[in-house]
């Protein structure tokens, strides 16, 4: 009686053991594994969010410090700098010969000491007008400069949802394989389901992402992919 006790005890416990199908589970973005030694994920090497997610490891210091500390050295920046300050020259100096300079001269009105006044007068309401559009520039880089963080960050941060949703959907696959659990069915699609809504929220973010580079003049890098573990 002590032996097959003994026996059909061992036996309750080699069968209570969970055995994990060895399974790797893709997508676009991130490659899942699960072994008996847990899941590891990684973003696939060219992906959106691998190259996010080097991009803003290795800028968002210099990021932050353009956030901070907003400058108007950009090429973006610089050229709409220049673009307004030829324009305001041209139109300053054509108003103060046509509507000043001309009709005075005409009339023998002007000395040439008023005229030199007059033109010093033009320069500096040119130097005030260039002075208020840089500070227009510089508030603007700083808005540009929030945006993008912003956007980077919600992406940044959507791409580990993918690795957290493709884990959970790659270790209830290897749980569906090794114990042909019918429930394992509907956790799955909830899973795709899951990946299928953070994907359109990706596609937005980068629309918006998009649109800060445009208006913002600043430039991304791509590097090499990103990795995450769950044990």
């Amino acid at each position: 009686m002590g032996g097959k006790s003994a026996s059909t005890t061992a036996n309750t416990q080699t069968h209570s053991q969970t055995t994990l199908g060895n399974t790797t589970t893709s997508n676009p973005y991130v490659t899942s594994t699960t072994t008996n030694n847990g899941t590891t994920s990684s973003f696939a090497p060219g992906s959106a969010f691998d190259s996010i997610n080097t991009f803003v490891n290795d800028n968002i210091t210099s990021l932050l410090q353009n956030y901070m500390n907003p400058t108007i050295d950009d090429p973006t920046s610089q050229a709409k700098l220049n673009s307004f300050t030829k324009n305001l020259n041209e139109e300053s100096q054509k108003s103060f010969e046509n509507n000043i300079i001309n009709p005075l001269s005409n009339r023998n009105m002007i000395r040439s000491s008023q005229a030199t006044d007059m033109y010093n007068q033009m320069q500096e309401n040119i130097n005030d007008s260039l002075a208020d559009y840089t500070m227009e520039l510089l508030s603007s880089s700083q808005e540009n400069a929030a945006s993008m963080l912003s956007n980077l960050m919600n992406i940044y941060l959507s791409g580990y949802n993918v690795i957290s949703n493709n884990q959970a959907q790659s270790l209830g696959t290897s749980s569906a394989n090794a114990q042909k659990d019918s429930s394992a069915t509907a956790t799955t699609s909830s899973q795709q389901d899951a990946n299928a809504m953070d994907y359109i929220n990706i596609a937005q973010s980068l629309l918006n992402l998009g649109q800060d580079f445009m208006s913002g003049g600043i430039l991304g890098k791509k590097g090499s992919s990103g990795a995450a573990s769950s044990n």
